[in-house]
């Protein structure tokens, strides 16, 4: 497997991820990795397997072999098409682009040849749960303390001043202001970014001189330990 960031906490609402793949080393590679990645994952060695680990658990997103011995990854997918939108990431051997598009044709949500690298089967994962996750309609602006900040144009003011943001800056506060009061994971936030979860650290203190009054103890932008960031509005 690639190498990867220092391990993500798994928080009690991470989402939960299914991974079915009748190959064990797979099935186990990556619970590991994804797991490292800050999300709760089980595991099923076949589709009726699979059946059986839904009927007792909630999950967020299956990722799901095409080619298994018995019901095969297709049947699987098209079955659950008819009672579920859980999203699906489908995995194959197959690179044809007709079985890339029977796949889409059944309903999966994201298809992705093997073999792959781990960093973007991560990606897509979190690429599909945004795509997938309930709407949320951000306000037109948000309060903190002498600062507000206009979500749709990006501009941040206090006392009626310009404050100026850097575009990371101000991709970071709309994203943090469509989701008030949720904590957003480091790997959220850094995605494809150079110097990964540092180069965030970095980038929130800026913030936190921007919009704080006393950025070593903010009130709002604040830290949450093994979770990431979370932004208070007043």
């Amino acid at each position: 497997m690639a190498k990867h960031n220092t391990p993500v906490p798994i928080v009690d609402d991470a989402p939960h991820i299914l991974v079915v793949d009748d190959d064990r080393r797979i099935r186990q590679l990556l619970q590991k990795f994804l797991s490292e990645n800050g999300f709760r994952v089980s595991t099923a060695s076949s589709a009726g397997e699979a059946r059986e680990q839904m009927q007792g658990l909630a999950f967020d997103l299956i990722v799901l072999d095409i080619m298994m011995p018995g019901e095969d990854g297709m049947s699987f997918a098209r079955g659950l098409r008819k009672e579920t939108e859980l999203p699906i990431l489908m995995l194959s051997a197959r690179s044809e682009v007709e079985s890339r598009i029977e796949g889409l044709e059944v309903g999966v949500d994201d298809y992705l040849p093997k073999p792959f690298e781990p960093r973007e089967l991560l990606l897509r994962i979190q690429s599909v749960l945004r795509r997938k996750g309930p709407e949320i309609i951000a306000p037109s602006e948000i309060l903190l303390g002498r600062v507000t900040f206009y979500v749709e144009r990006g501009e941040l003011t206090r006392d009626g001043e310009t404050v100026r943001l850097t575009t990371r800056e101000r991709e970071l506060m709309q994203l943090f202001a469509r989701q008030p009061g949720k904590a957003i994971s480091r790997n959220e936030l850094y995605k494809d970014e150079s110097g990964g979860a540092r180069a965030i650290d970095v980038q929130i203190n800026r913030l936190r001189r921007k919009i704080e009054a006393d950025p070593a103890t903010p009130v709002y932008l604040q830290t949450v330990r093994g979770a990431g960031y979370i932004l208070y509005t007043d």
